[in-house]
């Protein structure tokens, strides 16, 4: 009997450590764009820890994505972002389970958790359907979204299930109908074209549920 309890005790302290919960990694340093691709030259810059996009300035004159360079399925991406603008189309996004389109090249393909007026906590279909397949409802966004500072945003994509959270508050739950639509590929931020804007990313995680 003694021996049993304690091949027991040893079989479950085994599963437990098997079982240790995924561990959140940083996927922006805060000082290079190690691990990130688009046009660092005019549009993305790196300022006090975050990723800018756009000006306040000058129009951006079109859409603008920095994708990671790695492939992820499965998986919650935590991040912090800051929407500012004075004129114009004033919006961006976080793109995932994405594809960077060849024609023309400054675009991506996919899923985004939107970002701006009228779209805050929206799914986004971007270059696909081309529409909105999930809507938050904005009354409830509005009494937690901070206008013009840093807000927290999370999304957790997991076997065909997309669930959106704003400041802590979940905004969408959808499970994609259409089985041939891929759970799997880049992440990206995104700059929106035709307004003066500037959008900041930063504190970017990554927890793979796998």
């Amino acid at each position: 009997m003694k021996n049993f309890f304690f091949l027991s005790f040893m079989f479950w302290n085994i599963v437990a450590v098997g079982q240790e919960p995924a561990k959140k990694q940083l996927i922006f340093d805060g000082l290079t764009f190690k691990g990130w691709e688009g046009d660092t030259a005019m549009t993305w810059k790196i300022r006090e820890g975050a990723i800018v996009g756009g000006s306040l300035t000058k129009t951006v004159p079109q859409n603008e994505f920095l994708a990671t360079t790695a492939i992820y399925e499965n998986f919650i991406v935590q991040l912090k972002f800051k929407l500012l603008g004075t004129d114009g189309f004033l919006n961006g996004g976080i793109q995932f389970n994405s594809t960077r389109v060849t024609d023309p090249s400054n675009e991506m393909s996919g899923y985004q958790a939107d970002i701006g007026n009228g779209y805050w906590g929206c799914l986004y279909d971007e270059s696909r359907r081309n529409k909105t397949i999930a809507y938050a409802d904005t009354v409830a966004v509005k009494k937690i979204l901070k206008p013009n500072d840093w807000n927290d945003y999370e999304v957790r994509s997991e076997n065909g299930r997309v669930r959106i959270y704003i400041n802590g508050q979940q905004t969408i739950d959808y499970t994609e109908p259409d089985k041939s639509i891929p759970q799997s590929g880049h992440i990206a931020l995104q700059v929106h074209g035709g307004g003066k804007v500037e959008i900041s990313y930063k504190d970017i995680y990554i927890t793979k549920l796998d």
